[in-house]
C-alpha cells in the first residue's frame, strides 16, 4: 500500500489543512500512516506546551550542528541505527523526531532555571492518555488527558466535529464500557480545561477516557456517540 506523502502528514498533524476524503479512507486502512500521524502529533503537542516560553537564550551552536548532522546523515547510517532499535519508524520520520528532541533538550536547562527562579513548581501528572478519533470521526481530531497530582484531570482536544449540543468527558471501565463516570463538559474552542474527578473514583478501573457528543435533551446518560478515546497509563 502506498503511503501518504510525509509533508502532507506534517500539515495534517499541525492542523494547517483539512483532511481530504481519500486521505480519511487511507488512514482508516493504513496502520503505518496512522502511526506516523500520531508520532507527529506528539511532537506538535510538545511544541504547544512550550509556546508560552518567551525570551529564552538561543541554544548553543553545537546543538544546531548536531541537529544538522542528524538530518543530513546518510540513509545507510540511519538504517543501521534502526536495526538496533524498533524498525517500525519510517526513514523520513527519524531525523524529524531527532531534530525535535534535540531542540527540546537544548531549551530544557533554560526552562528548569526559569522555574527555579520563579519558584513555580511544574505541573505534575500521575497518568496520561492520548485521545484518538473513533473510525467514524475525522482523523484530524485528537486530544490528550492528564491526571494531575491533585487528582483533577486536564483535557486538551483539537478539531472535534461541530455539535449542536456539547462535548462531555467520561471515564469508562474498559472491561465493561456500560459502567462510566461523567467528568464534565468541554468549553467551546481549542483551549484545554481542568476538570474535577469525583472523589472515590478508582482510576485503575475507570481508566478509559471518552469524549462524547451530547445533545441538549436533559438526559444525563451517555449519548452513545463517542468521538475520542484513550487509555490512561502512568
Amino acid at each position: 500500500m502506498q503511503h501518504l506523502d510525509p509533508d502532507r502528514l506534517v500539515l495534517l498533524a499541525l492542523s494547517e489543512q483539512q483532511q481530504e476524503p481519500g486521505e480519511t479512507d487511507h488512514l482508516a486502512d493504513c496502520a503505518g500512516c496512522r502511526h506516523d500521524l500520531g508520532a507527529l502529533r506528539e511532537v506538535a503537542e510538545l511544541g504547544v506546551e512550550g509556546s508560552e516560553l518567551r525570551d529564552l537564550p538561543p541554544p548553543p551552536e553545537h546543538v544546531w550542528r548536531a541537529i544538522e548532522a542528524e538530518i543530513s546523515a546518510p540513509v545507510t547510517v540511519l538504517s543501521e541505527r534502526r536495526g538496533r532499535t524498533r524498525r517500525s519508524r519510517p526513514r523520513w520520520l527519524t531525523p524529524l523526531v531527532a531534530a525535535a528532541a534535540a531542540a527540546i533538550v537544548a531549551v530544557g536547562g533554560t526552562v528548569t532555571a526559569i522555574r527555579l527562579l520563579d519558584r513555580t513548581p511544574p505541573e505534575t501528572w500521575t497518568a496520561r492518555a492520548t485521545l484518538t478519533p473513533l473510525p467514524t470521526v475525522p482523523a484530524t481530531a485528537s486530544g490528550s488527558a492528564r491526571v494531575l497530582g491533585d487528582g483533577r484531570m486536564r483535557v486538551d482536544v483539537r478539531n472535534l466535529p461541530l455539535t449542536t449540543g456539547f462535548h462531555e468527558v467520561w471515564l469508562l471501565d474498559p472491561d465493561d464500557p456500560t459502567r462510566m463516570v461523567a467528568i464534565g463538559n468541554l468549553p467551546d474552542g481549542p483551549n484545554g480545561v481542568v476538570l474535577p474527578v469525583p472523589p472515590g473514583t478508582d482510576l485503575n478501573r475507570y481508566r478509559l477516557v471518552d469524549v462524547s457528543d451530547e445533545p441538549h435533551d436533559g438526559d444525563a446518560t451517555h449519548s452513545g456517540k463517542s468521538l475520542l478515546r484513550g487509555m490512561l497509563t502512568s
